[in-house]
């Protein structure tokens, strides 16, 4: 690649060495990602780099990093000790990892702030004593072996990811053979139907590919996104854009790198953690439910070496003429609306992914305002005209009296939650009115992965509603400990649970799709004392779905492996409100409030009718809107 690429590598070294005066001593100038990396001898350049970099950004037109040469650097050993003495104690470092590749420290700290210190002082000092490059991360408030499994994979892996991230620069920088001529996009999954999103999008020179997920139902024969499409070359794969991490939209990634993908997965800092967490749960439920899965464990590994994390609203090159940008979505932590530019302002996507055009407890509501927008592929889960939430006061009130009549009567409520967003959003709620003795006071069990990825939820403040990240932040409070929570840590304290008197019990999978939920179901449903109250939107084709639309009795696989009948007797409720989607009227607002209005609007993630539903009231209000089928292609330039 460098071979072929030798001419624009020489010119973008040449125009460095231009930019930079000659005391740099600059040594080598390297792609890294959509970044370019420029090593110096003189130390004195890491500290004066904001002016530097403006002006070789005004010309190239390129992200630039300046790195010390190791030349320059002082010895680890010597670095730690002197790293230790500047940072304050009341940072409270957890750990120091140095990477040699790339000339940085890694400085994990519960407190980070202080590690910076004041307009980065502190950062400032430990450039010029090391010459190594601080690079600081939060620690988890509560402990978490995803986010210490990830970062030792990245420490572990340096080498190999700096390969990665060289041979990803490489391809976004090579030479087009074209001028832009044409935009075509194909429905691999996700379109009037919810589940297997994947969108391939593809321009004369580059090839990206938009979420990549499975259709978490037991009665769908194709789960998995339509690969066997002529369309669909690995091999031209320029980049993975993933929205969030919910195993609709990113549990078939590691499926590409099991067939040697070797390029960039692009997604928020948080789904970059909760991401292989699902993914792993994925394949644990699989296991034990004996099913097939398409990967393995040394597939998730593999793709966390190639996640390239993002920050909302920071520009980025992904391909020859295509740069992306992330905005908050409002869905969950870390879920992104994904905006596409293409050429130098040919054409521009904005892909929704599953957002919320409305703020909750949790998270901010979505991002409406873009920079350019001519196409907007939008979702339409609750697109229907009925699909209208109550307020959130009648929504919590619904929910609390519930729970009271269940609990007063000695009963059990069974809560089941995905891990991630619903999770920690009902935590919250529930903890708050029992503080406040609206609700009555009871165990609250949690089991399955919403600790874990409640622990990831306190690495990423920033991205939660304000009211929360100031709690974290400031506040030094972790909003998601309670004295009325219990964390189930092993399957043996279940019996205990279920004999023992009136509690809550939150369990995943929020669909009754496997996980922990379904153990306690078997044993909650068939007393109809007990409560199983769904919050979370239920799959067509899901257990949860059909126990919502009013199934009795259902076949689960027992003891021993045998098949055995469950009778529902239990009262099943369905609260609506708590949703992490937009519903009918707050999708319609969005594209009322949309800037700047796209030219064409495409319906998608939504059963049939919704979709078609929505797009019936686009066409009739706001504009030209098509919902696609599965396969099809579109020209949009």
């Amino acid at each position: 690649m460098r071979n072929q690429n030798s001419n624009g590598y020489a010119k973008v070294r040449e125009c460095i060495i231009d930019c930079l005066p000659k005391e740099a001593e600059v040594t080598r100038v390297e792609f890294e990602g959509s970044k370019l990396a420029v090593y110096v001898k003189n130390a004195a350049m890491l500290l004066e780099q904001n002016y530097i970099i403006s002006d070789i950004v005004a010309r190239l037109h390129k992200r630039v990093v300046i790195r010390s040469d190791p030349s320059i650097r002082v010895p680890k050993e010597q670095a730690e000790k002197i790293i230790e003495n500047l940072v304050p104690k009341e940072a409270e470092v957890t750990s120091i990892v140095f990477d040699s590749n790339l000339g940085e420290v890694i400085i994990e700290a519960k407190k980070p702030g202080l590690v910076i210190g004041k307009e980065g002082s502190v950062l400032q000092e430990i450039i010029r004593n090391t010459a190594w490059r601080p690079k600081v991360i939060r620690a988890p408030l509560l402990h978490s072996k995803i986010i210490a499994s990830t970062r030792h994979i990245l420490y572990s892996e340096s080498e190999e990811r700096v390969r990665i991230l060289r041979n990803v620069g490489e391809r976004i920088f090579r030479p087009t053979l074209t001028k832009q001529g044409s935009v075509r996009i194909t429905f691999l999954g996700g379109f009037k139907e919810v589940g297997r999103s994947a969108i391939l999008v593809e321009t004369e020179e580059s090839c990206i590919l938009l979420d990549c997920g499975i259709k978490p139902s037991d009665q769908d024969s194709m789960p998995y996104p339509r690969f066997d499409v002529e369309q669909f070359n690995l091999e031209r794969l320029d980049a993975v854009v993933i929205t969030h991490a919910h195993v609709d939209h990113c549990a078939m990634v590691p499926f590409l790198f099991k067939y040697d993908y070797d390029g960039p997965v692009y997604c928020s800092e948080p789904t970059a953690s909760l991401m292989p967490l699902l993914q792993l749960d994925y394949l644990d439920v699989a296991s034990k439910e004996g099913s097939y899965a398409p990967y393995d464990q040394k597939d998730v590994r593999e793709e966390v070496l190639h996640i390239i994390p993002l920050k909302y609203g920071v520009v980025n090159d992904v391909a020859p003429g295509v740069k992306l940008t992330l905005y908050d979505a409002g869905h969950i932590l870390g879920s992104s609306i994904v905006h596409l530019h293409i050429g130098e302002g040919f054409h521009n996507i904005v892909y929704t992914g599953d957002f919320k055009f409305g703020k909750t407890t949790l998270l901010e509501p979505a991002t409406s305002s873009f920079p350019r927008v001519e196409t907007l592929i939008i979702e339409s889960t609750y697109g229907a005209p009925e699909d209208v939430m109550p307020e959130r006061s009648v929504v919590e009130a619904n929910l609390i009296e519930t729970l009271n009549e269940v609990l007063k009567n000695g009963g059990k409520a069974l809560i089941p939650v995905p891990a991630v967003g619903r999770a920690q959003e009902i935590m919250i709620v529930l903890d708050n009115y029992m503080k406040n003795k609206k609700l009555i006071e009871a165990p609250i069990y949690i089991e399955g992965m919403i600790s874990e990825a409640t622990a990831i939820h306190t690495v990423y403040p920033e991205y939660l509603a304000h009211s929360i990240r100031d709690q974290i932040l400031h506040k030094n409070i972790n909003p998601f400990q309670s004295e009325y929570f219990t964390i189930v840590n092993h399957p043996s304290e279940r019996e205990e649970i279920i004999k023992g008197g009136p509690s809550i019990i939150m369990a995943t999978s929020g669909m009754l799709e496997g996980g922990p939920a379904i153990e306690y179901f078997k044993h909650l449903a068939p007393e109809e004392k007990n409560a199983i109250i769904f919050v979370s939107y239920q799959i067509e084709g899901t257990l949860g779905n059909k126990i919502k639309n009013g199934l009795k009795e259902v076949s689960l696989i027992g003891a021993g492996g045998k098949m055995e009948l469950v009778k529902v007797k239990a009262r099943v409720e369905f609260i609506e409100g708590f949703s992490g989607h937009s519903d009918r009227n707050q999708l319609l607002n969005f594209l009322s409030k949309i800037k700047p209005k796209p030219t064409k609007i495409i319906v998608g993630h939504g059963e049939r009718k919704k979709c078609e539903s929505l797009v019936a009231a686009i066409n009739k209000k706001l504009g030209k809107a098509i919902a696609p089928e599965v396969l099809e292609t579109i020209r949009l330039r």
